[in-house]
């Protein structure tokens, strides 16, 4: 395919998207208004953390397919994969969206094609990108052709996930579509499934609203069975060997730039509707209050009065270093107004976040009356409980993602506390 791409936002989804099409021989142009990453990317560094990505990066360089910079091209080919977070009111911020399809307007020429890749609330392609592209002069549909083709792809695994998963393809025509497939086809081998525009966009906010719906589910559960007596991660697992059962797990709340964000896109939408979305979203959202409520009580119990807590995990998902929505963020803030001290440590996260983040594993723990585990990195499972006993004041663990070997713990004279659990452990 002799095509060249302009790739707008090279985040966590733009930069591996762009490499993947330069390492198959496109020419890609990649732009995105953060200077800081741009320059590092020119240099062949990453301001993201992904499996593979430096090695293809290195690879799209090297091979002359890949260029970057703060401004747009003229392509045939324009993706936008640029970020759609909610604002504070909980309603979705498109300006990101709006801007970039501004920026490409000057250079996009007959017969080319606009895809966004962002997650975005149903009409967004119809109700804010149209507008903008319109005012270009050429005809929508037989000169223009745009369409909407949600990443689907999870964080530490996306290039593998790129090429393997299914992908949705709306277009605002059949052959916005069927151009749109053609691209793609370059790598990926799942199947292309095709629809419209705004069925696409659907698509991707349902899938996410499942997750979150699901996992609000297990975090009611897991209320219910600390006042009941049962293990909420046994009881769980124990339905889940039901053939047409398939519940997720509790935890400390729900992050990341999907899960966490798009339900809000339904409310939003249809706010008398949304009932079940509704709920789901202000249970998860209620979990970081709750987590930290309960590293409260354990603390009042032992008579530890504005005790030193010791976070584990900023990132919200394991093994990775995206932050973006993570509740961890929202334990500790929620610590903090509970007059307890905190001092937080992720491996993945190199440059502090906040005043209270160490890079030090052992200063972390120095003096800590509580560790809460809150995000299931590879390097918290071997850290060994004997070797960092001397170093806390009081030996209790919350481990809110049931991730650590209890057993090692406890024999290290630990006291570990998992959310959900009053059969083994009455938490407080």
């Amino acid at each position: 395919m002799n095509k060249k791409l302009c790739v707008v936002g090279l985040g966590y989804i733009g930069l591996p998207t762009a490499v993947m099409f330069a390492n198959h021989g496109l020419k890609v142009h990649g732009v995105d208004i953060n200077e800081k990453a741009v320059s590092l990317i020119k240099n062949k560094q990453l301001h993201i953390e992904e499996n593979g990505l430096q090695e293809r990066l290195n690879a799209a360089i090297d091979n002359g397919n890949f260029t970057v910079s703060t401004t747009p091209e003229e392509a045939d080919v324009f993706i936008l994969a640029v970020p759609s977070p909610i604002n504070e009111d909980k309603t979705a911020n498109l300006e990101y969206v709006r801007s970039a399809t501004k920026a490409i307007k000057p250079y996009v020429k007959k017969g080319n094609l606009v895809i966004l890749e962002s997650t975005v609330p149903p009409r967004t392609v119809e109700d804010v990108m149209m507008p903008v592209l319109i005012e270009t002069g050429l005809n929508i549909g037989t000169e223009l052709f745009v369409s909407h083709s949600p990443e689907r792809v999870i964080p530490g695994k996306v290039f593998d996930e790129l090429v393997n998963n299914d992908r949705i393809v709306g277009g605002i025509n059949e052959e916005s579509a069927k151009m749109t497939e053609e691209l793609y086809r370059v790598f990926v081998k799942g199947t292309i499934h095709l629809t419209d525009a705004t069925t696409a966009e659907m698509v991707k906010v349902i899938e996410n609203t499942y997750r979150d719906v699901n996992i609000a589910f297990a975090n009611e559960l897991a209320k219910i069975s600390e006042r009941i007596g049962v293990n909420a991660w046994e009881a769980i697992k124990l339905a889940n060997y039901h053939p047409r059962v398939n519940i997720h797990t509790p935890g400390p709340g729900v992050g990341g730039h999907c899960i966490a964000v798009d339900p809000w896109f339904l409310v939003e939408l249809q706010p008398e509707l949304a009932n079940l979305v509704h709920m789901s979203r202000t249970i998860n959202d209620s979990m970081p209050k709750y987590t930290a409520e309960k590293a409260k009580n354990i603390l009042d119990s032992k008579h530890i009065q504005h005790g030193r807590a010791t976070v584990l995990g900023l990132a919200f998902k394991a093994n990775i270093d995206d932050t973006r929505e993570s509740p961890s963020l929202e334990v500790i803030k929620n610590l903090q107004t509970l007059g307890i001290d905190v001092v937080a440590y992720d491996p993945h996260v190199k440059v502090n976040i906040n005043d209270y983040q160490t890079q030090d594993l052992a200063e972390a723990l120095q003096h800590s009356d509580m560790i809460l585990v809150l995000t299931e990195h590879s390097e918290f499972r071997t850290i060994n409980p004997q070797e960092i006993a001397d170093l806390v004041r009081t030996k209790v663990v919350i481990d809110a993602k049931n991730y650590l070997n209890h057993q090692e713990w406890e024999q290290a004279g630990f006291e570990v506390f998992i959310l959900g659990d009053s059969k083994n452990r009455i938490l407080a």
